[in-house]
């Protein structure tokens, strides 16, 4: 399979999960999960939510951030990986002067 993001609209999402600022994504979505290459914009959050039936897997491209999962804060930069699994629940914030530039990576595990 083939999946062409160049061809793909990307999408503005305000206050995502009630976050903070703006962030743009593009989607493929299956029932499988999702893959989302996408940007948290200076100033920007997404919001604490859960996973209750998927892992969340996010890896940095570039920018600097945090995420807090279940209570502890991880510091994010290019090339370290965020994972938040099933049955957890985390916030990803953008804690520089650039976009945060991630591949999220949604895997379904009901």
């Amino acid at each position: 399979m083939l999946i062409n993001f160049n061809e793909m609209q990307e999408h503005k999402f305000p206050g995502m999960n009630n976050g903070t600022g703006e962030m743009s994504a593009k989607m493929f979505m299956s029932d499988k999960g999702k893959i989302i290459p996408c940007s948290i914009h200076a100033g920007g959050s997404i919001g604490m939510h859960s996973h209750t039936t998927s892992d969340d897997i996010n890896y940095i491209i570039s920018g600097t951030g945090k995420a807090i999962c279940n209570g502890e804060e991880e510091t994010l930069e290019a090339g370290v990986c965020h994972i938040c699994t099933k049955g957890s629940e985390h916030s990803i914030i953008n804690t520089g002067n650039d976009d945060l530039v991630m591949l999220t990576i949604v895997v379904e595990r009901r």
